[in-house]
């Protein structure tokens, strides 16, 4: 395998010319040029990307921090990443926290000395002192849904309050008249937003308590055991609206095992719009995020703060839309 030394050598250059002229960061005259390039090619020299990030501190490299990768939510947005990043030449390294504060931190120390070009967090975990620790490096970064302050990076989120008041107006004209909640984990800001909807549109129907709510931690498990307390403390519920569709999948297995209908007699609606709501049985009801132009998004921001072309951070609110299924069946 040919060395830069090798190439140097037959374009009868010296080794600096020649990263100067890889990493583009000095005056190469164009016929030093052609013979360099003659030399690479018929040497078949392949660059480091890694040798040519620690000359030019840029590896074209970003990390994608995720705190569950099996919720398909996250498999969704990552491939947005990957798609848009590649497309402007960066490569993207997945990592997946499980919401542990301290594997976040892990990596972010590792990926540090790697020479990453930034970060894209979607995680729960992320601290000020994480945050300060990338400025002091100079690391751009860009959060999904939350930060540890919105002053200071960039956010993409969807409308989440307004989407979940959509879920409740849209279980009431349905007819049902006894909506409960499933809400998720309340560090964060999606959950708390989603929390927020919910109450703002029941607080003033007589039949509302705040019995009617029951907390989750997003995964279907949690979905499962909140709705057998909430149907334990109130078994006239006729709905259920969760905070994401994987809790809302868990509300409808255990509605099946308790062999209640599904629409017909307790509606059930999620929030994501994740792909496995529309193989689920009944087709589960669910306020979609745009999670593909989320993903987009998220990343191209990353990428214009990598090249400098984006100076101020902002906050990035998409719209949401009801897919109306099955497990909202209008009663008769």
């Amino acid at each position: 395998m040919a060395t830069i030394r090798d190439v140097a050598k037959l374009a009868g250059v010296s080794v600096s010319t020649i990263s100067r002229y890889l990493n583009k960061s000095g005056y190469v005259n164009s016929e030093t040029e052609q013979n360099i390039k003659a030399a690479i090619d018929k040497l078949k020299y392949e660059p480091s990307v890694v040798a040519r990030g620690l000359a030019g501190k840029q590896t074209n490299t970003i990390a994608l921090i995720l705190p569950d990768i099996s919720n398909l939510f996250f498999s969704d947005l990552a491939r947005a990443v990957e798609d848009v990043a590649s497309t402007y030449g960066y490569t993207v390294i997945f990592c997946n926290t499980d919401d542990q504060g301290g594997k976040e931190r892990n990596y972010i120390e590792v990926l540090k000395k790697k020479y990453i070009d930034g970060f894209i967090f979607a995680s729960n975990t992320l601290t000020h002192e994480d945050t300060e620790a990338l400025h002091k490096r100079s690391i751009p970064y860009v959060c999904l849904d939350r930060g540890p302050s919105d002053e200071l990076s960039s956010v993409v989120r969807s409308k989440n309050l307004e989407g979940a008041k959509m879920a409740v107006l849209h279980l009431l004209e349905m007819g049902y008249t006894k909506i409960a909640h499933i809400h998720g984990p309340q560090h964060s800001i999606t959950a708390k937003d989603r929390l927020a909807g919910y109450e703002e549109s029941v607080r003033g129907f007589a039949w509302y308590s705040p019995t009617l709510m029951e907390a989750g931690d997003f995964r279907m498990a949690s979905g499962m055991k909140a709705a057998e307390e909430l149907l334990r403390r109130h078994p006239d519920i006729d709905a259920i609206f969760a905070g994401n569709d994987l809790m809302a999948i868990g509300a409808l297995k255990v509605l099946h095992r308790m062999g209640i209908k599904v629409g017909e007699q307790v509606g059930v609606c999620g929030f994501d719009g994740i792909q496995t709501t529309e193989i689920t049985e009944p087709e589960l009801t669910t306020i979609a995020q745009p999670i593909y132009d989320m993903g987009a998004l998220i990343t191209r921001i990353l990428i214009k703060k990598i090249e400098g072309s984006l100076v101020e951070d902002q906050i990035y609110e998409l719209d949401v839309s009801l897919m109306a299924r099955a497990s909202t069946y209008r009663r008769r």
